[in-house]
């Protein structure tokens, strides 16, 4: 059994601060969590490839974030972001556009809601789809995006690490399984 004195000698202490910092910096949770999943058969034509994300706006409100892609790479299918509120907090109106903005640079997202027959259906209008393959074919790397989406929110920060996840999915395949 280990007896530490009620006070460490101050020599002591810079070491051992210096050495907890160095553990939780190795082996500390990652701080970009996102990752891409794959559902159903990544063969030609088959599955999904998403990425997924809570984030929050600016007033508080939490928003499920998913950017996926169905079909297989080689067909080079359509890439798609799908916000979804908390059913009841909000309600959303189609079509409405995404307005999404880095630094100076802006991309207007058509909205295609209601090409999503699931999402038509759906009587809590808590969800809206957007196209995102103008967006990814113009980033050339992983920046901090801001949406807006006219009547809802104002501004949702998107980190850098979930763009670099949405810059994965067009050329993700079998291959990239863990």
């Amino acid at each position: 059994m280990i007896i530490f004195p009620a006070r460490l000698p101050r020599w002591l202490l810079q070491p051992l601060a210096l050495a907890l910092a160095l553990v939780v910096l190795l082996f500390g949770p990652d701080p970009g969590s996102a990752q891409i999943q794959a559902h159903g058969d990544l063969g030609p034509g088959g599955g999904v490839v998403r990425s997924l994300e809570s984030l929050r706006d600016l007033d508080h409100q939490s928003w499920q974030v998913v950017a996926y892609r169905q079909g297989d790479a080689a067909a080079k299918a359509s890439l798609r972001l799908r916000l979804v509120g908390y059913p009841g907090k909000v309600r959303l109106q189609h079509p409405t556009s995404l307005q999404v903005r880095s630094g100076r640079r802006q991309w207007l997202l058509a909205d295609v809601t209601l090409s999503q027959p699931e999402l038509v259906a759906d009587g809590r209008a808590a969800a809206a789809e957007f196209d995102l393959t103008p967006l990814l074919v113009d980033l050339d790397q992983a920046r901090p995006l801001r949406l807006t989406l006219a009547g809802v929110f104002l501004e949702l920060p998107v980190p850098p690490y979930v763009v670099a996840e949405w810059l994965r999915l067009p050329d993700w395949g079998p291959a990239d399984l863990p």
